[in-house]
Order: structure tokens, then C-alpha cells, then sequence
């Protein structure tokens, strides 16, 4: 004897109407219908897990297209700003270097916990002077390093203030040297030179060295031209490193540019 297949009837009855329409559907395809929707609402929650984060991340890439923009622009900003930087780190440095920029301290001698003895030339008793043996008038230049005038001789009157002598920009520690054959009148303290060394000549003429860091003679001592009388420095009445430098005669100040003619 042939069983039948199970099977489900739907009845269907419009509104208003007495007539029905009926439909008979196997459980079987029921059971099928079912396990399609189903495989087909896992696969839809598979697409929402795994493609919803693509989507969110598409969705942000306008953003970060304009947030990279924003950098690049930024970044080329910061090449204009190091460039524009470079070229003042460099026009600076011409700077210093023609208004004496090298007279910062040795930075051995800042972070030294000991005194650092600066270089000082030395030759023997009987050796000639290099400069002539002898008194003489001031005609040598007191500095063998390079050294850069930044003010000169001033006359009193006007606004200006009376500034007798040259300043030379230097670092500290250089050699002075005599810049002619002479008697040391003075070493020692002032307010306004700080530490210094007035020379003594033939012919009445006198030399001023200011703003030393170290005296290298004492009263009294006769010197030759080129001999070490002290080391630059910053003392007395000064506002950087340099060596004020006068020449005098019979009390009266000249420009010692118009003088001193060797060894500049």
C-alpha cells in the first residue's frame, strides 16, 4: 500500500467574496523554502560582518584623502620654513664672521671644570725679536689673529661719545701683542679698561691695551715689538670679547689706523 506525502493546504478568501481558492503544499517543500531563507539570512549577516567594515573604511577615504592633502601642504610649509632658516643660519653666520663673530668663548674653557692656559708663543733670550730689537714707535699691529674693527676713533662733541682708540673684535684669549719697542708704564685695573697694559715709546709716545682677561708683564718691564703683553678678554666697561687699542702722543690721541701699517 502507497503512503501519501504530508502536505499543508492554504486557504485564500477575498474580502466580500464566499468563493476561496486553496493550495496545498508539500512539507518537504516547506522544509526546503525554509532552509533557503535560511541560507540566505546567514549569508546576508556573513556580508554584514564581513563587508561592512570595507564599507566603513571606503566611506572614510574622501577624509583621509583630504587629511593627506592638509599634510602634503603642511609638509611643504615646514621644507619652505627649514629652507627660509637654512638661509638665515648662513646669512648669519657671514654676519658674524664680518663683524666678529668669533668671539665666543672656547667651549673647552666654558665646560672645563680646570683653567685652560691659552697658547703663548715662546722663543729663546738670545733669538732677535721678530720685529726688530729695541725701542721703538707703535707700528706693528697688536693681534696676529684676524681680528674686526668695530668702532673707531670718535671725537668728543656732538651726540657721540669721545672714544679714543679702536675696538677689535676678538675671541677671548688671543695674544696681545706690543706693537713697538717700549717700557711698561702701567698693568693693572681700571673701571672703564678693565684689565690693561699702557706702553711707554720713544718720542712720547704712549699705547693702551683694554679689556684684557690677562696681564702677561708688570711695571717697569721693557718689551720688544711683537712680544706677548696679555690675552683678550671682556673686562672693564666692554659689552662683548675685544681689545681696545689707543695710541697717544704727548697726551693727545690718534687713530691708530693712520699709524699702525705693518702686520695688519
Amino acid at each position: 500500500m502507497k503512503s501519501r506525502s504530508r502536505s499543508v493546504t492554504v486557504l485564500i478568501q477575498k474580502d466580500g467574496r464566499t468563493k476561496t481558492q486553496s493550495f496545498r503544499i508539500r512539507l518537504r517543500t516547506l522544509r526546503l523554502a525554509a532552509w533557503l531563507l535560511g541560507l540566505v539570512g546567514v549569508m546576508l549577516l556573513l556580508l554584514v560582518v564581513f563587508y561592512g567594515p570595507v564599507l566603513r573604511a571606503a566611506a572614510r577615504v574622501p577624509g583621509m584623502e583630504r587629511e593627506l592633502a592638509r599634510l602634503q601642504a603642511e609638509n611643504a610649509r615646514v621644507r619652505d620654513l627649514s629652507a627660509a632658516l637654512d638661509s638665515a643660519e648662513s646669512r648669519y653666520a657671514q654676519v658674524r664672521q664680518m663683524m666678529g663673530g668669533e668671539i665666543v668663548r672656547d667651549p673647552l674653557t666654558i665646560t672645563s671644570s680646570l683653567p685652560v692656559a691659552p697658547p703663548i708663543r715662546a722663543r729663546l733670550v738670545s733669538a732677535p725679536a721678530p720685529l726688530g730689537p729695541g725701542l721703538g714707535i707703535p707700528q706693528y699691529w697688536p693681534l696676529d689673529e684676524t681680528g674686526y674693527i668695530t668702532r673707531g676713533q670718535v671725537k668728543a662733541g656732538g651726540r657721540d661719545e669721545a672714544h679714543p682708540g679702536i675696538d677689535i673684535a676678538i675671541s677671548v684669549g688671543t695674544l696681545v701683542l706690543a706693537t713697538g719697542g717700549a717700557v711698561v708704564q702701567e698693568a693693572g685695573e681700571d673701571p672703564e679698561y678693565g684689565h690693561f697694559v699702557l706702553l711707554d715709546h720713544p718720542d712720547e709716545y704712549q699705547t693702551m691695551y683694554g679689556h684684557l682677561s690677562r696681564i702677561l708683564v708688570t711695571a717697569n718691564a721693557t718689551v720688544v715689538p711683537g712680544e706677548v703683553i696679555g690675552l683678550t678678554g671682556n673686562s672693564g666697561r666692554s659689552t662683548a670679547p675685544h681689545l681696545h687699542f689707543e695710541i697717544r702722543q704727548r697726551g693727545l690721541s690718534l687713530d691708530p689706523q693712520t699709524m699702525v701699517k705693518e702686520g695688519r
